[in-house]
């Protein structure tokens, strides 16, 4: 199983950018995916999260408005775009993928991927 991230870069404050995960491997369709990021000496955190094939999402209170998950009529892609970028979105991203079931409640909570990326990392200034 792989997912590979793509996306990232460095930006300037107030800007957009858009981020892709491709999940490929032997689980063709994952349950859900999501992405999290992690800046050092800090837990990694939810940031938006999606149903594949439903399309339900969740996104964490710090990019609600701001942020938009979506997925490929494929399903097995995703991308993340967030506008009105900010210094405090700067952070190493990370796409994860679940095959089993998780509860909305739990979108965010890294416990409930068991696929993770290498990350990409976004630098806002």
């Amino acid at each position: 199983v792989q997912l590979v991230e793509s996306g990232g870069g460095s930006v300037q404050a107030e800007g957009s950018l858009r981020l892709s995960c491709v999940f490929s491997g032997h689980t063709k369709y994952s349950n859900c995916m999501a992405w999290f990021r992690q800046t050092p000496g800090k837990e990694r955190e939810g940031v938006a999260a999606i149903y594949i094939g439903g399309g339900a999402t969740r996104y964490a209170d710090s990019v609600q408005g701001r942020a938009i998950i979506s997925q490929d009529s494929n399903m097995n892609a995703v991308h993340l775009e967030i506008n009105d970028l900010k210094p405090g979105d700067t952070a190493m991203y990370y796409c994860a993928a679940s095959d089993s079931g998780v509860a909305w409640w739990s979108l965010l909570d890294k416990e409930s991927y068991q696929y993770w990326g290498q990350g990409t990392q976004v630098t806002v200034s």
